[in-house]
C-alpha cells in the first residue's frame, strides 16, 4: 500500500460515523460486572484490550480480574447505542451511566 493510499485510507477512517454508546463487561468465573461509555463502541474493544494487556487498565478490579482469568473469561456486549444526533455529555452521560450501574449492579469501567 503506497503512502497515499495509507492517508486516503486514514481519513476516511477518522470521516467514518463512530457510533457512541455504553458497554458491559462480564467476568465468567466471578460473575463481576463493570460498565463503561466510549464515544466509539467499535474502536472500545481493542483498546480495552490493549491497556488491559499492558496491565494499565484505570479499573483495578477489572485488571485484577482479567490478570486472573483472561480475555477470554471476559465477555462484552453492548448495552446502549447512542443516536448520532442525540450523544448524552457531561451530567446527561453520567446519568446513563448511573442508570446501567444500577441496573446491572455493575463497577465503573
Amino acid at each position: 500500500m503506497s503512502n497515499i493510499d495509507k492517508r486516503a485510507a486514514i481519513a476516511a477512517y477518522k470521516k467514518r460515523d463512530a457510533p457512541a454508546g455504553i458497554y458491559a463487561l462480564t467476568c465468567a468465573e466471578t460473575g463481576q460486572r463493570w460498565i463503561g461509555h466510549s464515544p466509539d463502541l467499535d474502536a472500545m474493544p481493542n483498546r480495552l484490550w490493549f491497556t488491559l494487556r499492558l496491565g494499565n487498565h484505570r479499573s483495578t478490579e477489572l485488571q485484577a480480574a482479567f490478570n486472573r482469568h483472561g480475555q477470554d473469561r471476559i465477555a462484552i456486549r453492548i448495552v446502549e447505542r447512542f443516536e448520532e444526533d442525540i450523544q448524552p455529555e457531561g451530567a446527561a452521560l453520567k446519568e446513563r451511566l448511573s442508570f446501567w450501574r444500577d441496573k446491572t449492579d455493575a463497577l465503573p469501567a
